[in-house]
């Protein structure tokens, strides 16, 4: 069961006041089991069906409960069993009929487990996906995929194989297709997130190369809170460069 965080003011007052929240609320409320997710990653899930929350006159969305819970149900399947947005949608539907449906066997085996029955695609790691798992799960085909790839947007860690936020990214490329912005306009972004990604590995490349374990590990701890934090300032320039303000 997911706990959500009380107080705020503004719009979270009249949040709590109705038993609703903000996206921002139910953000930090996920990520203490999914520290990766994020408000694009809500707001696709949203564009996909997946969860339906209110909206406010001025347009803000307003998250009850049972939203939260779906929501983590749709993110704790994802991260678990790499399942495709229309299984998981059929899956969430027929529980609330008060269905019981097993779930296809895509995660990965338990100790003791036997393995699965081999398929097209590499087995799913807690960070990789295949090919096939991945055009499943973005709900596209193989020409757009490899579009994608042409212009440098995604592409495989090793044959076939792709690092699992490879699905959010397809995501939020689809969602950002709806508004008429191609794959080619999208450069620009690759190459500012990888000059961004090279600032940070320029910080945290000297405590990679440390001879002591513990101030190794450091390091991937560092270079997410890093990528959080150029996330968030990209995300705030963009929003004063726009004039608008992120919900």
């Amino acid at each position: 069961m997911l706990h959500t965080p009380s107080g705020g003011t503004g719009h979270g007052t009249a949040a709590a006041e109705t038993g609703l929240m903000s996206i921002g609320t139910v953000l930090s409320a996920l990520r203490g089991e999914f520290p990766e997710v994020t408000i694009s990653k809500i707001r696709f899930l949203e564009s996909e069906g997946l969860v339906e929350p209110q909206r406010t006159p001025s347009g803000y969305r307003k998250f009850s409960a049972g939203d939260v819970e779906r929501l983590g149900h749709v993110l704790r399947m994802q991260r678990d069993h790499y399942l495709p947005l229309k299984v998981i949608r059929e899956h969430l539907d027929a529980m609330e009929r008060g269905e019981a449906l097993p779930l296809p066997a895509l995660s990965r085996p338990r100790d003791g487990e036997a393995s699965p029955e081999p398929s097209a695609d590499p087995p799913a790691t807690a960070a990789r996906i295949g090919r096939a798992q991945l055009l499943a799960a973005a709900g596209v085909d193989q020409q757009q995929l490899a579009e994608w790839e042409s212009y440098g947007l995604l592409a495989p860690v090793e044959d076939e194989v792709y690092d699992a936020e490879a699905v959010t990214v397809a995501g939020l490329i689809t969602e950002l297709g709806r508004f008429g912005i191609e794959p080619r306009h999208l450069r620009a972004m690759k190459a500012a997130a990888d000059r961004e990604a090279g600032l940070v590995d320029q910080v945290v490349a000297p405590l990679r190369r440390h001879r002591n374990p513990q101030t190794r590990a450091h390091a991937e701890a560092r270079a997410k809170e890093l990528a959080g934090l150029t996330v968030k300032l990209h995300a705030a320039l963009v929003s004063t460069a726009l004039g608008v303000r992120l919900p």
